[in-house]
């Protein structure tokens, strides 16, 4: 899952850089539709003022990500039955989870439009090329069994075309990051104006979660703990989900310094890689050494 919520918000990024979408809080200022200053006045929230360009949206296009991939692989579960009675399940679960799926989707679109961050058909299209994504790479053998030396060159591959992109456009005199001006030039409220909704926030956001869930799995506090023979016990995954929810909650506290824009990127780099591997690996092998530990001592 996180595989598709990476490769998804990477091509949204691609997409943005692309498709030069405007955001409403701004364009309703700029264009010439609206004669003698008759624009409407569209009312802005404190996460009103992203600074990237608005088409696709990411917010719909990672919902429709991740959850495309939660709904299928729960459904593939179910697809295997052959019993009547199982069949007629089958068909009441699938109507359930797409249905859930949708209203989760429709609530996303809605909430983008209300505070003016996107247009309807930015939503929109966020949403089917999630769904195009996911299904792309959801079906793709190699995210099973990839090694690290995988993850690292996938990160590599994604930063470097990226980075290049941008580059190439900067040479041809095309400024990609156009829409961090017009941001900060109408955002109601200037402490609204933050650094991590910029493009690159993103992607270091992503490609330090990447990172860190490659280490995480390839890791032998991964192997011992989650391939091991206390991994199929319901009393380990109960413990490793509370472990890893509050340990999330801690990584909110730690409150990245915003003064420097490099600093920054390389701070953000550095937590979103240490969130999965904690929850991957070092939460589950703590968790299994307490377990064994236990088991000792009763015995």
């Amino acid at each position: 899952m996180i595989w598709v919520a990476v490769i998804g918000d990477w091509f949204n990024l691609i997409f943005k850089w692309i498709l030069f979408g405007h955001r409403p809080y701004w364009w309703v200022h700029e264009t010439m539709i609206y004669p003698n200053q008759s624009s409407p006045c569209l009312e802005q929230f404190p996460i009103t003022c992203e600074t990237g360009p608005g088409s696709p949206s990411g917010h719909a296009m990672g919902s429709s990500c991740v959850w495309y991939v939660m709904v299928t692989a729960a459904l593939s579960y179910t697809v295997r039955w052959k019993e009547k009675s199982a069949v007629t399940l089958h068909r009441l679960t699938w109507s359930l989870l797409w249905t859930i799926f949708w209203i989760i989707q429709i609530s996303v679109c809605i909430s983008r439009v209300f505070i003016a961050t996107h247009f309807p058909h930015q939503v929109i299209l966020g949403v089917f090329a999630g769904i195009v994504v996911a299904e792309a790479f959801e079906h793709t053998p190699a995210i099973q069994t990839a090694s690290l030396r995988m993850y690292i060159k996938t990160n590599l591959f994604l930063f470097i075309f990226a980075l290049g992109f941008y580059l190439v456009l900067k040479l041809l005199d095309i400024d990609l990051l156009w829409s961090v001006p017009k941001a900060k030039k109408w955002c109601a409220n200037p402490d609204w104006i933050n650094i991590d909704t910029t493009p690159f926030a993103g992607l270091v956001r992503n490609l330090g979660a990447f990172f860190g869930l490659g280490i995480g799995i390839n890791s032998e506090m991964f192997i011992t703990s989650c391939k091991g023979k206390n991994s199929c016990k319901l009393s380990f995954r109960v413990l490793c989900i509370a472990a890893s929810l509050a340990t999330l909650q801690l990584y909110n506290f730690v409150k990245i310094p915003t003064h420097t824009e490099y600093l920054f990127y390389i701070l953000s780099f550095c937590k979103s890689a240490a969130m999965p591997l904690t929850v991957v690996a070092l939460v589950p092998y703590c968790v299994h050494t307490l377990m064994r530990t236990t088991d000792k001592k009763c015995n």
